[in-house]
């Protein structure tokens, strides 16, 4: 259980390195238009933002890794919190900008916290 919950936390902290990628390097690309369905005139506008999301993304990234490589106690609480925020930003983001934001943000991240907590 303990491998599955480290390898479910490395995923997720994968997936939102590549959502630092997306949203502070591509967005205003056809392929970070396409991933997240705006417009040439709104991703140019947008940037900044966008650019600034990203880098937030990127510190809950660094946390998770941070959390696999740190030792206990460190670790097993760094993963809880970091997992916790995710799942929390997924569903204020799936309530206000886009449904999709739950299935690829917080589900993950449950899922994760879920075989952290029984692994633990």
């Amino acid at each position: 259980m303990q491998t599955a919950a480290q390898a479910l936390v490395a995923l997720v902290a994968l997936i939102h390195a590549y959502f630092l990628v997306l949203e502070m390097f591509l967005w205003d690309t056809p392929r970070g238009r396409k991933a997240f369905g705006t417009t040439e005139e709104f991703s140019g506008a947008s940037a900044t933002l966008a650019a600034n999301q990203g880098l937030y993304n990127g510190f809950m990234a660094a946390g998770l890794v941070w959390s696999l490589i740190a030792g206990d106690p460190v670790s097993h609480q760094a993963q809880i919190f970091f997992l916790s925020c995710l799942i929390v930003a997924g569903v204020y983001g799936a309530a206000t900008v886009s449904r999709k934001i739950l299935y690829v943000q917080a589900a993950p991240a449950a899922v994760a916290l879920a075989l952290v907590l029984s692994a633990g």
